[in-house]
């Protein structure tokens, strides 16, 4: 059994080269085997680990510039609303009688929409009249009292100078000019009183007028607040019965552009907006006002902005929510590139001396991460940008200038480079 173990170990050592070292103790048993074989092993792993921390080759992707149109836009959500919007109310309070229109009716400029109860509105007038009457007739009473104390006063003046100042007595004359006054007095009073009631009078006709309310404009019933037998009050507020809006074949849509977007929004503007009753349909829309008050919601500051739509098909309906894409600049035939050729930095690329310089302890030991690329260049103008050629000597820097961009696509206003130039957007480590 030795002597099968012996050949055994002879064969193995034969195999791996140390027959040599047949008569070292160290492989004479079974553990020198083992560190021959494990020494072996880890040589291997070293080598393998090596090759791994090697860098791998690199493809570019890259993306050709081209010529084309470029439309920028600027996004903004509201609602429609028509161009006139009127909201009927009422000036008198009492009990609602007749309503004569209804939602969707399309009314006329004087046509009556309900009426109130007028009973007490007519007593109440009533009351008035008679006031007025009588204050008439204490002025036609005063007007009589004063010609009573005229006359009066000029018979006295009269026997006065026919007795030669004897009679009347001064006291009958003094008290014949007060009077005289007093009757002045009270006719003024009465003519006073005649306009007051007149006044009144008139306050309560035109209450009775404004019992029947009528349209303002010619127009359709957007909505509709009250019903008959419904009490109406208006002593702080005039209550709203009625919303009508004047021609709902022209609408308008407000909008509220952001503030870092209200710079390039101007009036005149062309825009397209959809609403999600028609989510497959497009509508035209055109900028009729910026305005500059702005108001803020949430800590975002907006502008409020006034596109003039067309609805002559009666398609669109006031209060439907549109997000619209306002047109603030557009370009024929400019050069265009895409901007994920700005978002890459060319990898960092490792020296030869550091290549030479590895260690096979650096190589098993562990290192802190690197980055794997420079920092981005900086540039003197905001619209100077580092884009990367491939060329036969490697990665080429390219210097452009930026024009305007949709997002998606950017104009080269200037630059080394022309249709078809294919320009750097990313790597692929090939396997």
């Amino acid at each position: 059994m030795t002597e099968e173990k012996s050949q055994a170990q002879q064969t193995i050592a034969t195999t791996l080269g140390l027959e040599d070292f047949n008569d070292n103790p160290l492989f004479t048993n079974k553990r020198g085997l083992w560190i021959a074989l494990g020494g072996i092993i880890l040589s291997l792993m070293i080598f393998l680990i090596v090759q791994a921390r090697q860098s791998k080759p690199l493809q570019y992707q890259t993306e050709q510039v081209k010529r084309g149109d470029l439309v920028v836009t600027v996004s903004a959500t509201g609602t429609l609303a028509p161009v006139t919007e009127v909201d009927v109310g009422i000036e008198v309070s009492g009990t609602i009688k007749k309503v004569l229109v209804d939602y969707n009716d399309r009314v006329t400029v004087g046509q009556v929409l309900a009426m109130l109860d007028t009973t007490r509105l007519e007593a109440i007038a009533l009351q008035s009249s008679s006031a007025l009457a009588s204050a008439r007739a204490k002025v036609l009473q005063g007007e009589a009292t004063l010609q009573e104390a005229k006359i009066k006063l000029a018979r006295l003046d009269q026997v006065r100078e026919l007795s030669g100042g004897k009679v009347p007595a001064p006291y009958d004359l003094d008290t014949a000019k007060a009077t005289l006054d007093r009757a002045k007095a009270d006719l003024a009073s009465a003519k006073a009183f005649v306009e007051q009631a007149q006044g009144a009078f008139n306050v309560n006709r035109t209450d009775l007028v404004k019992a029947v309310v009528h349209s303002p404009i010619n127009g359709v019933v957007l909505d509709r607040s009250v019903e008959p037998g419904q009490t109406v009050a208006s002593q702080f507020q005039a209550p709203v019965l009625f919303k009508l809006a004047e021609d709902l074949t022209k609408m308008e849509l407000l909008v509220d552009v952001d503030e870092a977007d209200v710079g390039v929004v101007q009036e005149a503007q062309e825009a397209m907006f959809t609403v999600d009753a028609y989510p497959d349909q497009s509508f035209p829309a055109k900028i009729t006002q910026v305005r500059f008050g702005s108001q803020t919601v949430d800590g975002v500051v907006t502008y409020k902005t006034v596109l003039a739509v067309d609805n002559s098909a009666l398609s669109l309906r006031p209060g439907m929510t549109a997000t619209a894409l306002i047109t603030v600049n557009k370009k024929s035939q400019v050069l265009l590139v895409s901007n994920a050729v700005f978002r890459f930095v060319p990898p960092e690329i490792v020296s030869n001396e550091k290549k030479s310089g590895s260690s096979l302890l650096g190589a098993m030991l562990p290192r802190p991460p690197r980055s794997d690329s420079k920092p981005p260049i900086a540039s003197a103008s905001a619209k100077e940008q580092q884009v990367w050629q491939q060329g036969e000597q490697g990665l080429k820097q390219v210097t452009i200038v930026k024009g305007a961009t949709d997002g998606i696509w950017t104009e080269i206003v200037s630059g080394p480079v022309e249709a078809g130039t294919a320009l750097v957007t990313g790597t692929v480590a090939s396997e």
